[in-house]
């Protein structure tokens, strides 16, 4: 089967689903606290796999490699030091594994360092520009369509990350910011911000994802749109987490919820829609027949 890229599909107008939560999804999974979820890409992988099919299964049209934390310096933190060409290339060969025989493509996801760049903290800007690049590298070689450079904050570390793909890679990248602050990051970007500054650099696409409630996140989406020409990345979660009695997190948005704002995600702008945490494959799935419902209309 011959795909269409991410591009293609971009440029043929397609509003594109991608998938849900890795972490809390692995969780509840059996994924221990404290443990990572790279981890389980070694350790764990038929869990890792079950989770792409099952994302698949609910109507991804994209799939995200669990490689959030796997940059060195991420995977350094982790008790993973020297694992960052092992992690990424097998989680890449998990995802391809599973989209077998689909038409769904496969994201390679870079989440932040963990780390604040000089001078407000320890990492120097040129060693986050090679950790990136280094996973983008191992990203690519594992096989996936294009490049996810998530959960960003700081608009000088989402452009290290960039950066450091650019110097090694020619995939496609989106860059997604989170405003968990409401309609700004913790590092206090705006919308508009952020599009001022990542547009220039080459990516595909721009985005929001995690945050806080659906209503900021919407803010947020009709901000961009509003600011930018280029294609939007969306994935809010399934609002904010109370802890149970087990202290696992628990969100209020119920997979219904979830596919009855998917109409006015697509008029605000949004192209590619999907859920970071608390989304379930059953949320995945509710947003999958609205989207289809959406285009058939």
């Amino acid at each position: 089967m011959t795909k269409k890229t991410f591009s293609e599909r971009l440029q043929a107008g397609q509003i594109l689903v991608s998938d849900g939560a890795t972490g809390t999804n692995l969780q509840k999974r059996g994924l221990p606290q404290g443990v990572t979820a790279e981890q389980w890409v070694l350790e764990n992988p038929d869990q890792i796999e079950r989770l792409y099919r099952d994302f698949i299964q609910a109507g991804s049209n994209i799939i995200l490699t669990c490689t959030f934390g796997g940059s060195p310096v991420r995977l350094e933190h982790a008790g993973l030091p020297g694992k960052t060409t092992e992690v990424n290339h097998r989680a890449a060969e998990l995802a391809r594994k599973a989209v077998q025989g689909t038409d769904v493509l496969i994201a390679g996801s870079i989440g932040p360092s963990g780390q604040m760049l000089k001078p407000l903290g320890l990492l120097e800007v040129d060693d986050a520009v090679a950790s990136f690049a280094a996973q983008a590298k191992a990203l690519e070689e594992g096989g996936v369509d294009f490049l996810v450079i998530e959960t960003q904050f700081d608009i000088n570390e989402a452009t290290a990350a960039i950066q450091g793909a650019q110097s090694v890679s020619s995939l496609p990248i989106v860059c997604s910011f989170s405003y968990d602050r409401g309609t700004r990051t913790m590092m206090g970007v705006k919308p508009a911000q952020m599009v001022k500054a990542i547009a220039p650099l080459g990516v595909i696409a721009l985005g929001v994802n995690c945050g806080r409630s659906l209503e900021e996140n919407l803010a947020v989406l009709q901000d961009l749109k509003q600011n930018t020409d280029l294609p939007i990345w969306f994935k809010p979660n399934a609002g904010m987490p109370e802890l149970d009695e087990d202290n696992h997190p628990v969100y209020s948005v119920n997979p219904h919820e979830m596919g009855a704002n998917v109409p006015q995600w697509i008029e605000a702008g949004a192209r590619i829609i999907g859920g970071c945490c608390g989304n379930s494959p059953e949320h995945i799935q509710a947003i999958a027949e609205a989207v289809k419902a959406y285009q058939d209309k």
